[in-house]
């Protein structure tokens, strides 16, 4: 049975973000007032500006977690579990009702695409009070998938073989 090699792919900005775009489950890290980790499993896209966007409420743990601490990180998974996946840190801004109905609009487009009735849509952002949390990636970590090391796998092999 061949063994997967993990691997850890270092990436730029743009390769990033063209390996986030199609990706839609975030695992959202924001730290509480002590402190301490506060994880949330989200929906997330990418807005023309690079930035990763997540809709909420602005009663959310996660919302005044991010207005008090502008630091973040998301750890962005592919839709199988065993697939790739990258944490990227970086800096947040929480926008509120009406600021933020046209970033709302520009999550849903880099999800689902185009919506059959825009003004429906923002009238039920509107009646919602949905907020919008937009993150800068500062930094961010290698492509990697799991597996066994390249090297435990060599000895594996070499006993199996």
């Amino acid at each position: 049975m061949a063994r997967t090699i993990a691997t850890a792919d270092a990436v730029d900005r743009d390769a990033l973000l063209d390996f986030v775009r199609p990706r839609h489950h975030l695992l959202l890290l924001t730290r509480r007032r002590d402190g301490s980790p506060q994880l949330s499993p989200v929906t997330g896209g990418v807005d023309e500006d690079g930035r990763i966007v997540i809709a909420t409420y602005p009663g959310r743990a996660k919302t005044s977690n991010a207005k008090r601490d502008s630091n973040v990180s998301v750890c962005v998974v592919s839709d199988e579990w065993n697939g790739p996946w990258v944490q990227v840190n970086g800096t947040a801004e929480v926008l509120d009702m009406p600021d933020a109905e046209d970033g709302l609009v520009d999550y849903f487009r880099s999800i689902s695409g185009e919506h059959p009735d825009w003004d429906e849509y923002r009238a039920a952002m509107r009646v919602q009070n949905k907020s919008l949390i937009r993150i800068t990636p500062t930094s961010w970590g290698p492509v990697a998938t799991g597996g066994f090391p390249a090297d435990i796998a060599a000895e594996l092999d070499a006993r199996d073989g």
